[in-house]
């Protein structure tokens, strides 16, 4: 119907488009004549003018030419006059019949309309009591915001009158005396436990009380009189207790540190003391200082007395040194040394003194070791002293920064109180001894116990006994050098010529040597020092210009090189039992140990073989610069030498394996060296067969009397000794 009403109105469109078109043919030369009155100029207003009229058709026309069912109506050249006829006749019966449709629905429509009108009336009631819901909200709303903030001004004065409550409460507590505290103070003995409970209680009323006297609490003058005549009972019956506890201390054969560990259960007492009595707290720990002062240091004087008694008789004196001869006579009053001078340089179990397990054994007890008969060096007594000395200290301090509630420098000067006499008398023992003392062993080892027991008082946390320990190491370490450079210094001045017949054999100040170095080195290891491998570099070094000295002495070389030999040997065999392999003193002796012994090697070759090692390296030589045409000439002495090894070889080698075994006291060391001596024999001979085959001396007949290189290494072999 839409479409049809559009071709409908664009019809008519045209039709007066084409009317209005003809009546301007048939109009326009009447239109023109002058007889004709002129039109009224009306401008824009002139709704008639076929301007205007053709204007809004023009729009119309052009809307509905873009309708398709316009666009076919075209195409098909359907008259669309008639068709604008035919579409309005289709408007009015369908108008027509839209009315019947009305009338016939009119009662519908009628009660549609009532059912409306309801609802309108219906929706202006609920309309009438939501307007009314929401004014009651709105007042409701309003009451709640005030009921809220009565509720937080309530819970603002009930957090204040708590917080008013809690402080009060607090003050009136710390105020209140009970009779529970005044009943335990006044009668409880002090060991009991509810005397301790009551006291902290008291403690803490007390410092309730001058913390409120000083914020000016009226209220503090009602309980001060009773709280000052119970703190008065208390620090009476504290005093008398704590008192008499170090009182006991006293008491002979005593172990004061039963009575001690028990004191540490009250500790609190000194704490009150400390804060309500001033004066009474400085007694006490005055009254402590004193006389575990005396005490500490009767016991420690004693011990130490007891405990010199039990040092080995034989001790090193100042002639006991590594460079003294065994001859050497003293005067008709001297005290006769030593039974044999190599123990003061030998360590054998003295080095346990430092182990692990011995280092924190129990202490020595005199009295046991004297019923025994037993004897110690004095690196045993010092360990004993010094480990009962650390034990003590170290429960000293711990308690002293307990009981008295200090700590640092203050702990540090409260523990000197106490310990520091005991530590004075303890140096100048030591220092008394040291001053006599020529055992650098000892001294040593003593250096290496105060080490050790350094770091154990540093794993206890102990700082107190630091300076202590250094004082120990100020005077050990400049005994030590001290002696060490007197062991130099004798070595260095010994005349070899006053040492008695000559001997090829380990000489005994080398064996000193050997033990002392192997037991200064083998101590070192453990804590290694600088200054201690500078001394003993000085020492070998001298050690080294003695051997020298000494075999300088023997007339032929060869005994120099056996005595070198045999020294070398030696203090290298003890060295490497005690030292490191990559010492450097067993680097050392090896190189010297070495070259010595090639150097005898060829010294003992040199009789029976000389003249063949002689004729190698000539014609080596010769050889080897080109005049090899030289060798034609010395046939004559090569037959001489073949038939002359082949006659006395094995003679040579027997005599050569007997001579050596008798020079050299260590076999080990006297079969290395006749194995290097076979295998040198061995490469000797080959090299002799090497310049035998060339083209000079092939032709020799006496090549054929040459032995076989394999065949002499088999007949050799039963010249090695096994040992």
């Amino acid at each position: 119907m839409a479409a049809a009403a559009t071709m409908a109105a664009a019809a008519r469109e045209l039709a007066l488009r084409s009317g209005a078109s003809e009546m301007d043919e048939e109009e326009g030369p009447l239109g023109s004549g002058p007889g004709l009155p002129e039109p009224l100029q009306l401008g824009e207003l002139d709704i008639t003018s076929d301007e205007f009229i053709l204007d809004e058709v023009d729009v119309h026309i052009q809307a509905n030419l873009e309708d398709e069912l316009v666009k076919e109506a075209l195409k098909t050249g359907v008259d669309l006059r008639h068709y604008s006829k035919q579409v309005e006749l289709e408007l009015q019966q369908i108008e027509q019949k839209s009315i019947r449709d009305y009338i016939q629905e009119s009662e519908n429509i009628a009660s549609l309309h009532n059912q409306i009108t309801a609802c309108d009336a219906v929706l202006e009631r609920m309309e009438q009591m939501l307007g009314a819901f929401q004014s009651d909200l709105s007042s409701i709303s309003s009451e709640i915001r005030t009921l809220q903030e009565q509720s937080g001004a309530m819970n603002i004065r009930l957090r204040n009158r708590q917080a008013v409550r809690g402080k009060l409460g607090e003050l009136v507590d710390g105020l209140v005396v009970p009779s529970a505290l005044v009943t335990a103070i006044l009668e409880a003995p002090v060991t009991e436990p509810i005397f301790l409970e009551q006291l902290q209680e008291l403690d803490a009323k007390a410092a309730a009380v001058r913390e409120q006297e000083a914020r000016g609490t009226a209220a503090c003058a009602d309980v001060r009189g009773v709280l000052d005549r119970l703190r008065v009972k208390a620090v009476t019956k504290i005093r008398e207790f704590i008192l008499q506890k170090i009182y006991s201390f006293r008491k002979p054969m005593t172990n004061y540190q039963i009575p001690q560990t028990a004191l540490l259960k009250y500790r609190f007492f000194y704490q009150f003391l400390l804060g309500n009595e001033r004066a009474t707290a400085k007694e006490i720990r005055d009254e402590y200082v004193e006389t575990l002062s005396k005490i500490y240091l009767s016991y420690y004087r004693s011990y130490l007395g007891r405990l010199m008694k039990v040092q080995y008789e034989e001790v090193a004196e100042k002639d006991d040194l590594m460079g003294v001869e065994d001859t050497a006579k003293k005067g008709f009053f001297s005290k006769p040394s030593l039974r044999s001078r190599n123990t003061i340089f030998t360590l054998g179990t003295r080095g346990s003194v430092i182990s692990p397990a011995e280092l924190e054994a129990p202490i020595l007890v005199p009295h046991t070791a004297q019923r025994g008969e037993q004897r110690y060096p004095f690196e045993a007594l010092f360990r004993s002293q010094h480990y009962a000395l650390l034990d003590n200290s170290c429960r000293e301090y711990l308690f002293v920064c307990e009981f008295f509630a200090v700590s640092g420098p203050a702990a540090h000067d409260l523990f000197h109180a106490v310990m520091g006499r005991t530590l004075s008398m303890t140096l100048k023992h030591l220092e008394s001894y040291l001053a006599d003392c020529y055992d650098a062993i000892a001294v040593f080892l003593c250096i290496h116990i105060v080490l050790r027991f350094r770091s154990i008082v540093a794993k206890r946390d102990v700082p107190a006994l630091d300076r202590y320990w250094e004082q120990v190491l100020a005077l050990l370490w400049p005994r030590f050098e001290l002696i060490l450079e007197m062991n130099v210094q004798s070595v260095r001045s010994t005349d070899p010529q006053r040492l008695g017949g000559l001997d090829t054999r380990p000489h005994y100040i080398t064996r000193r040597y050997a033990e002392f170095s192997s037991a200064l080195v083998s101590i070192n290891q453990t804590i290694p020092n600088e200054r201690t491998m500078q001394l003993l570099g000085q020492l070998q070094v001298e050690v080294e210009n003695f051997v020298l000295r000494v075999a300088a002495e023997f007339s032929s070389r060869k005994e120099q090189l056996v005595f070198l030999i045999n020294n070398y040997d030696m203090m290298l065999g003890v060295l490497m039992e005690r030292a490191a392999d990559d010492s450097k003193e067993v680097e050392s002796f090896q190189q010297l140990l070495n070259a010595r012994t090639q150097e005898f090697i060829e010294e003992l070759l040199s009789p029976p073989f000389g003249g063949l090692v002689a004729f190698v390296k000539e014609a080596e030589a010769l050889i080897d610069r080109g005049q090899a045409e030289r060798l034609r000439g010395e046939e004559a002495r090569v037959t001489q030498l073949i038939r002359g090894f082949g006659s006395s070889w094995k003679t040579s080698v027997e005599s050569l394996s007997q001579d050596v075994m008798r020079s050299f006291t260590n076999f080990r060391n006297g079969t290395t060296i006749i194995q290097g001596a076979l295998t040198q024999l061995i490469q000797l001979y080959h090299r002799f067969h090497r310049v035998l085959s060339q083209p000079q001396l092939r032709a020799l007949p006496a090549r054929a009397e040459l032995i076989n290189i394999h065949h002499l290494m088999v007949e050799l072999k039963k010249h090695k000794p096994n040992f």
